[in-house]
């Protein structure tokens, strides 16, 4: 399918890879506001009206982690195999109507049916998953500057969307806030979704916007480098290399470590003496932080050997952790906070790494199967550090467990700095391959 002629003219001075960005992450920041951070503007009104304990609460997001995870490589094969537009629309589709669903649930069942069958569902394949396709097929030479816009666009909407979101259950309650949720999913992300275009070859263009397909083919494009790139490795050849293994794992840590920190951010800070109100805050700052860190090493890491300098972006968070430990002062908590703020802006390098190796045509699975991989972390790695501190009434071990794993972190990266040059400088000057799905 063609770029729509209205929007074809509107951009024409403008890669249209950067409008495709733009479509995919006005939805991330859309799904971001209202759920991925906006659910939890939900928890307490939902629990109180419906009668739950914080556990019951809990579950649902516990298990709407490894719903993630399970469906993960699922959805990469329906990615890869029909595009990304009809999911991205079932996706919006499915968010809208569950949020309408949820104004109208009275039990834990039904809360259940939806948050974990619509809801959540919803959320993780069309709004995490496969924008994440669309920033991998429409660049390679840009790839992580596309990715940390891509990435960094729930954390946006949780800044812009979710206090409008809040001020609405306050003023009206938790039912007409889920209500006009549902609304703007349907409004607001349909439309969007509708006018994504899977990749530059389905309309006549390259990724980078380097010189149109059939320029390519008549050899007037023989110069162009590595945006011609197109290293499309199978689901199944990915699972065989160290890159897959060392991505995966890397991210399994990252992941749990992540969470963990952020799931007791507030605790952790009131454990080393600062109030609540102070705590929230801090965390309102480390929100802000991560934008700046996102976009800064996404603008370094297309310039560089991607995997040397996300080992290297390590020392920051890992610095954090330790200051934390050993400081007493507010002032330390604020370099904690400070430092530690890098830690999510290396994600969407990540993807960008993985993408380097495995090309794109078969990028959503094998991102998928990464996916099925790491998310355990994210949902174990919490549960793990409270039963740590009911059983020694402090966060120290936490910590220091913390430092561990962020190092395994640095130095399975590490593992892929030299194959990440060998395979850059094998596929410079290579001719385009296989086109991905629209």
């Amino acid at each position: 399918m063609s770029l729509p002629s209205n929007l074809r003219s509107r951009f024409s001075n403008i890669y249209a890879g950067w409008v495709m960005v733009g479509l995919v992450s006005a939805l991330r920041v859309l799904g971001g506001g209202l759920h991925g951070y906006g659910f939890t503007v939900f928890f307490l009104p939902v629990s109180q009206d419906l009668g739950l304990n914080r556990a019951q609460t809990s579950l649902a997001f516990s298990l709407a982690r490894a719903e993630g995870a399970i469906e993960a490589p699922v959805i990469g094969y329906v990615v890869d195999r029909f595009g990304p537009r009809p999911l991205m629309v079932t996706a919006a589709l499915l968010a809208g109507v569950g949020y309408i669903a949820l104004s109208w649930v009275n039990n834990y069942a039904a809360f259940l049916v939806v948050y974990l069958g619509l809801i959540s569902l919803a959320y993780s394949a069309g709004f995490i998953q496969t924008p994440m396709v669309i920033a991998n097929n429409w660049f390679i030479r840009k790839r992580a500057r596309a990715m940390t816009v891509v990435g960094s666009a729930v954390t946006i909407g949780g800044t812009l969307i979710t206090p409008a979101l809040a001020a609405t259950v306050t003023h009206f309650g938790w039912r007409w806030g889920a209500f006009f949720a549902g609304c703007a999913f349907l409004i607001v992300g349909i439309p969007l979704s509708l006018k994504v275009v899977g990749s530059p070859e389905t309309i006549g263009l390259q990724p980078d916007g380097d010189a149109p397909l059939d320029a390519v083919r008549s050899g007037a494009a023989a110069g162009q480098s590595s945006s011609m790139i197109g290293a499309d490795v199978s689901a199944r050849d990915a699972l065989k290399t160290l890159a897959f293994w060392a991505l995966a794992f890397s991210m399994l840590v990252r992941v749990g470590t992540q969470s963990t920190l952020m799931v007791h951010f507030i605790p952790i800070m009131v454990w080393k003496g600062m109030s609540q109100e102070r705590a929230a805050v801090l965390l309102s700052a480390f929100a802000l932080l991560n934008l700046l860190f996102h976009f800064l090493l996404g603008w370094i890491a297309d310039r560089v050997n991607k995997p040397r300098l996300l080992s290297l972006w390590m020392i920051f968070p890992l610095s954090a952790i330790v200051i934390l430990i050993v400081g007493e002062s507010s002032l330390s908590l604020w370099l904690f906070a400070i430092l530690y703020s890098a830690l999510d802006a290396a994600f969407p390098v990540t993807w960008a790494i993985s993408g380097d190796f495995f090309g794109r045509k078969h990028f959503a699975t094998i991102r998928g199967n990464m996916t099925f991989c790491y998310m355990w972390g994210s949902a174990l790695g919490p549960v793990i550090a409270g039963h740590v501190y009911d059983q020694t009434q402090g966060y120290e071990s936490v910590l220091w467990g913390s430092v561990v794993t962020l190092s395994l972190s640095m130095l399975l990266t590490a593992l892929l700095i030299k194959s990440w040059s060998a395979k850059i400088a094998a596929l410079d000057g290579a001719t385009v391959g296989a086109t991905p799905s629209n």
